[in-house]
């Protein structure tokens, strides 16, 4: 495998806080990978940079050969990386379809660079493409209802459809499982699965540790902004290195706790 996505010592600060410190990451096509650490270590910050919703102050981001250091978020869309977010992002006043249907109008205004040419938004294509994907996530039921009288759950996974309509080459997912109930956990878990092994790349920031071990064939520990170490969950899980960022201290320590 080779990597997809790609940091090279990125550095970012908000006045005197250095959020990001040097940050290198790889993300090898084809996997699920995982990026974790103590609140405050810069993992959303890190999916800003990358995306373009902030500009880096030193290193690069690499989509495959392709530099995106500091592009605009719509060309980093199109270049094909797609995102959700912590909070969801999605029109809370208009109906599940026509999020969709917005979400194919963003996708033909990089229709250059995107693989999924839809012939006019809004129009049949479109709607069948939304409508398959809304099946897949499980929530097609809901097509014609507006956005905010969905649940929590329902919302993140309208904003993974929303993503996905666009075909991106790599998906980052901030807390994905984040306020979830354990069943649409488990479904989110599934569409993830699934999807990668039709050849979707995921980057995968997350607190829930079940979630991330379970899933990810790599994790990423951020610490102050800097990567310390990546491995498989196995290995990461009792790195002492990961341990310290985690508790302070690698001492009397087996494992880190999860749940």
């Amino acid at each position: 495998m080779t990597a997809l996505l790609r940091t090279d010592a990125v550095s970012k600060s908000f006045g005197g806080v250095q959020a990001l410190d040097g940050a290198t990451i790889e993300v090898e096509e084809g996997s699920i990978a995982g990026l974790i650490g103590p609140n405050g270590s810069g993992k959303t910050t890190l999916f800003n940079v990358i995306t373009g919703y902030e500009t880096v102050d030193g290193g690069d981001v690499y989509l495959g050969d392709q530099r995106i250091t500091n592009a605009a978020p719509d060309k980093v869309f199109s270049a094909g990386i797609g995102r959700t977010f912590q909070l969801t992002r999605v029109f809370s006043r208009l109906t599940v379809m026509e999020n969709m249907i917005v979400a194919a109008q963003h996708a033909e205004r990089g229709q250059g660079r995107l693989r999924n040419p839809l012939a006019r938004a809004g129009g049949p294509a479109t709607r069948r493409r939304a409508t398959e994907l809304l099946e897949f996530t499980g929530i097609v039921g809901h097509a014609g209802a507006l956005a905010e009288t969905l649940s929590y759950g329902q919302r993140k996974l309208l904003e993974l459809s929303y993503v996905l309509m666009a075909e991106p080459a790599i998906v980052l997912l901030d807390e994905p499982a984040g306020g979830v109930n354990l069943t649409l956990i488990s479904t989110i878990a599934d569409r993830i699965r699934e999807l990668n092994q039709r050849g979707t790349t995921f980057l995968i920031v997350e607190h829930n540790m079940d979630f991330v071990m379970g899933l990810c064939d790599q994790v990423t520990v951020l610490d102050y902004g800097t990567a310390v170490v990546s491995g498989p969950p196995d290995v990461i899980r009792t790195d002492p290195r990961v341990l310290d960022a985690y508790l302070g201290t690698a001492e009397d320590d087996d494992d880190i706790a999860v749940g």
